[in-house]
């Protein structure tokens, strides 16, 4: 539940920011008749984000035990590097980021009520996309668990709240400061993801030592207890670690975290839509 409440959370606001920012803009250019344009753009998605998402989980279901093994250790690897440029992009283009769709939508206004619907199509998609892969490597990672699905649905609450909160300047919040703190625990979250698509590709035959296990505790923690389920949704760790998972885990996580931490802050105040 709080690994997937992280990425909603995160990811979640991200994408009520940008809402937020382009409702703001054409309000305060005093264009509200394109605000169903707006909208329709993000609706369509949000649709695209969840086709995405049952897309992954119906092709999962269909494989063979084998190709669902590659399937779940490729798309891992892939979410893992997509959350990884995102969390450094962000942590770089926050600041300026109400300038850079200002002048997106400015332009689209230019083309018509059309070329703004796809303009929020592509600003939204793309954080949507990105949230469903990664969501659906974490459900893989900790499990089909009621929780994480709560999780979610709490994550995203809580940045749509938050997220109109901004825009009604009603709640003020240092992003630079949270997109610090929540950038570390996905990178946290991600380190997870990464070791689980390791030991997949171990047992799909294309890494080596799928036998070789720093720790087995199989045979005294049931995954699906209490213990294990918080433990992997935090840090990542399962009741069983090959030595290759957990090198690939420390190795990424103090190298992106410790490039991470040093890398120049561009966010000093907060920022409002």
């Amino acid at each position: 539940m709080l690994s997937t409440a992280i990425i909603a959370l995160r990811e979640g606001l991200e994408a009520s920011l940008i809402v937020g920012i382009l409702v703001a803009y054409l309000v305060k250019t005093e264009r509200r008749h394109l605000l169903r344009a707006l909208w329709s753009g993000v609706f369509l998605a949000i649709t695209a984000s969840l086709a995405f998402g049952a897309f992954l989980s119906y092709t999962s279901a269909e494989l063979t035990t084998q190709g669902e093994e590659l399937f779940a250790g490729v798309t891992a690897l892939t979410a893992v590097g997509l959350v990884t440029w995102m969390v450094f992009w962000m942590q770089r283009a926050a600041r300026g980021l109400r300038d850079e769709l200002q002048g997106k939508a400015e332009n689209a206004l230019l083309a018509g009520p059309v070329a703004l619907a796809i303009a929020s199509f592509a600003a939204v998609s793309r954080e949507g996309l990105e949230t469903s892969l990664f969501l659906y490597t974490n459900f893989k990672t900790v499990g089909p668990f009621s929780a994480p699905t709560i999780g979610l649905v709490v994550g995203l609450a809580i940045a749509v709240l938050l997220g109109y909160g901004i825009y009604k300047r009603s709640v003020t919040i240092n992003l630079g400061k949270f997109f610090t703190y929540s950038g570390v625990a996905l990178i946290v979250v991600a380190a997870g993801v990464l070791a689980h698509g390791t030991l997949e590709l171990q047992k799909f035959g294309f890494l080596p030592g799928s036998h070789a296990f720093a720790w087995d505790l199989a045979s005294s923690i049931s995954q699906d207890s209490l213990i294990a389920s918080l433990i992997s949704g935090t840090i990542g760790f399962g009741v069983s670690m090959t030595w290759l998972q957990l090198l690939v885990w420390a190795a990424y996580l103090g190298f992106t975290v410790s490039a991470y931490l040093k890398a120049p802050k561009k966010v000093k105040t907060p920022l409002h839509a």
